[in-house]
């Protein structure tokens, strides 16, 4: 079965019900022809932040969204295949099981060596990891234990690669592991270094925030999708759709959707969103809920717009005078019917109930996830400017409906030479891109510690805690809010 295997046996399953002998010179279907026939890509993949998982029940990760438009491009069905590590989806491929494999693959010369790659649609640095708190190493020699890697992947093939010039270093391939098990390994303080590429440490710093990249190992890597070599076709078919995604800028939102948040770090900011999420979220966590509810908004969402606003802190005012745990204007309660802006919970319900009209009311062209961030930017900066940058955006060329379009326009609401052209004047856009990069941050952090499959950023044994200056007691993020909810 190796080379066609499931595309074989429907070929002959045709044959044999036309009534057609199987006749040695006859061409089959290429790979492509055949998964239009059979309706349906198969994708094998492995279950992580940067590939595939599921929210709120959903489908989503970088990977998925790129195989579920390639199966549209192709005009047939998307099965994702989800396998535990790289040789469980190299067996799967091998035994021709799925069309191919798309899990943030590095194409290296030993695997070129047996199957083919598309074009790249990602760089990422390979970077070997740390614990905030131990001796930052300089370069490999500087290694005083082993480095933890997962079996199997282009990092442990580096590595081999390296010990030609470095005959003292010493690595670890774990067969099972996850690199979110590697870098949790790491945070704990259960072992010293690890290698992971920079788009994993990107989607996972937030979470454990005393993880730290010491530098990087070798060149910039692209990920790319891996096939068998049996033809072209639909490695020919992937490039090209790789190629339109790169022309139409869908490659750049769809970065932006899942990194775009990501850019900055902020140690001291997550730590206190850290423990002010034990601290003060738990008092609120019913009437944020009940507000989500009642406006079908994502109660996390909601909090993360509490801490944003207020850090939720019910007695907060601003140099402008707005106040309250969701800031909520003067003009903005009395709409709402929010008596009391320093009540803590009419604050919550108001300004639920005020996000979900703002969202409500922006064009329909703009679709989710976008519309959310266009609302927290609304909420915050007013929806006449917001409008002003979409015409600005798109007079210089951009999408009006793509966040990541509107966000570099914002700014410039700030500029004499653009706010004198606009209908609502003069802003501080700076802002709500801060703003809302903020939400999202936050709003993820929620997600994660309360969905199932996340280890819990709980306190490091003393033991195997290295010396830090902050926090000495340790922080119970997870365990905390999770007896809460």
């Amino acid at each position: 079965m190796h080379g066609y295997g499931i595309h074989a046996i429907i070929v002959a399953s045709l044959l044999a019900l036309t009534g057609i002998a199987w006749i040695g010179t006859i061409t089959p279907p290429d790979e492509l022809a055949l998964v239009r026939q059979r309706g349906e890509l198969v994708v094998a993949t492995r279950v992580a932040r940067s590939t595939f998982y599921r929210e709120d029940g959903q489908p989503r990760g970088m990977e998925y969204e790129l195989a579920s438009g390639f199966a549209d491009e192709l005009g047939v069905e998307l099965r994702m295949r989800a396998v535990d590590n790289l040789n469980e989806a190299i067996t799967e491929l091998d035994a021709g099981r799925v069309d191919l494999v798309a899990a943030g693959i590095s194409p290296t010369s030993a695997r070129k060596e047996r199957f083919d790659f598309t074009s790249a649609y990602m760089q990422v640095y390979p970077k070997l990891v740390y614990r905030q708190g131990s001796p930052r190493p300089q370069n490999l020699g500087d290694l005083d234990a082993p480095v933890q890697v997962l079996a199997h992947s282009s990092h442990a093939d580096l590595l081999q690669q390296l010990a030609n010039d470095h005959p003292e270093l010493r690595w670890n391939t774990v067969p099972t592991a996850d690199t979110k098990e590697l870098l949790y390994n790491v945070w704990r303080g259960q072992t010293k270094y690890a290698i992971t590429d920079s788009n994993k440490l990107t989607l996972n710093q937030h979470f454990y925030p005393e993880l730290r990249a010491a530098f990087d190992i070798g060149n910039a890597r692209g990920l790319a999708w891996m096939l068998l070599p049996s033809d072209d076709s639909l490695r020919q078919a992937a490039d090209e759709y790789f190629r339109k995604l790169r022309d139409n800028r869908g490659l750049a939102q769809l970065m932006e959707r899942y990194y775009g948040h990501l850019d900055r770090f902020d140690y001291v900011g997550t730590r206190t969103f850290m423990r002010h999420t034990t601290q003060r979220l738990p008092q609120y966590l019913d009437a944020f809920k009940k507000a989500g509810t009642e406006n079908n908004v994502d109660w996390r969402l909601l909090a993360a717009i509490g801490y944003q606003e207020s850090h939720w802190e019910k007695t907060a005012v601003s140099p402008t005078g707005v106040r309250g745990l969701m800031m909520l204007t003067r003009d903005t309660a009395r709409l709402m019917n929010v008596a009391n802006r320093t009540d803590p919970f009419q604050s919550i319900d108001g300004g639920a109930r005020y996000f979900d009209r703002v969202r409500k009311e922006l064009p329909e062209s703009i679709e989710e996830p976008t519309r959310t961030w266009f609302a927290l930017a609304a909420y915050n900066v007013g929806r006449g400017h917001l409008e002003d940058a979409r015409v600005i955006t798109e007079t210089r060329g951009g999408d009006p409906d793509a966040w990541r379009d509107v966000k570099q326009n914002l700014p410039l609401l700030a500029q004499p030479e653009w706010y004198k052209r606009t209908r609502h004047g003069k802003a501080r856009g700076w802002e709500p891109v801060r703003y809302v990069e903020n939400i999202r941050k936050y709003y993820q952090l929620l997600r994660r510690v309360t969905e199932s499959g996340e280890p819990a950023p709980d306190a490091v044994p003393a033991s195997k805690q290295p010396p830090k200056a902050s926090d000495p007691a340790g922080w119970r993020f997870a365990d905390s809010l999770e007896s809460a909810l």
